[in-house]
């Protein structure tokens, strides 16, 4: 999906080159430490920011430097870190917003379809969204991203700043849309959560990817985690989310 992709910010290079894929019907884990590069990778992929090089491609057609609703349109879903919701608006409107490019089946097949991954929501169904808790609005920014049913979704973040009680209640959701044939890139502060969940895994340090190969592999072997930042974050998932079962 990613061939070479090369990414400037602020004139400086952030991305050197990253080759990367997102196999359907599985989630692959990017890892790494701050400043690493994986929001801006996530940001790239999306059409947020321009790439100065490479490509990113969908089955056969080249995505590079279209616009954001034109990547979505064609099926790449982002989550981008930041929850960033419309807060003046309910969540069914938040929700409504987001299948703007749909047809009207579409649009109501898709809201059914997330609300059904996300029972919680019809109780919250007019309540506007900056009165709802963290969790609730990523499970609506999740939301979001599933109703348009893409093909593939980038998740930068899932758990930033919530309880593990709560993650617990988002990756069913992550785990159902693989199983439905979409391809999840999730980028996740515990390794320990992302290892559990993913299939593939990548790490990055510095703008370059370091290690791909298996979750499993890598979860076996911490050390090939290439940072010592990682390797202490990692033990550090362990104890805080232990409870959170991901199998």
């Amino acid at each position: 999906m990613l061939d070479e992709l090369t990414v400037a910010r602020g004139g400086n290079r952030v991305l050197h080159g990253i080759s990367l894929s997102i196999p359907p019907g599985q989630v692959t884990t990017l890892l790494g430490p701050n400043g690493a590069g994986k929001s801006t990778l996530v940001l790239a992929v999306g059409g947020v920011l321009r790439s100065s090089g490479g490509s990113v491609s969908l089955d056969g057609t080249t995505l590079t430097r279209l616009r954001p609703e034109r990547i979505r349109q064609a099926g790449v879903a982002i989550v981008p870190e930041g929850r960033r919701l419309l807060p003046g608006l309910t969540v069914e409107d938040n929700l409504r917003v987001a299948t703007y490019a749909l047809s009207r089946a579409e649009a109501k097949s898709g809201i059914e379809h997330a609300v059904d991954l996300f029972p919680h929501l019809e109780t919250r169904w007019s309540a506007v969204a900056r009165t709802l808790s963290g969790g609730e609005q990523q499970m609506v920014v999740l939301a979001q991203a599933l109703v348009s049913r893409p093909k593939f979704m980038l998740v930068d973040e899932l758990s930033l700043g919530l309880a593990p009680v709560v993650v617990r209640r988002l990756i069913p959701a992550l785990q159902e849309a693989a199983s439905e044939g979409v391809g999840v890139l999730l980028i996740e502060q515990f390794v320990h959560v992302a290892l559990g969940l993913a299939q593939s895994a990548y790490v990055l340090e510095g703008g370059r990817i370091v290690y791909e190969g298996t979750a499993a592999d890598l979860k076996a072997h911490p050390e090939k985690l290439h940072s010592a930042y990682l390797l202490r974050e990692r033990r550090d998932a362990a104890e805080l989310l232990e409870d959170v079962d991901v199998s």
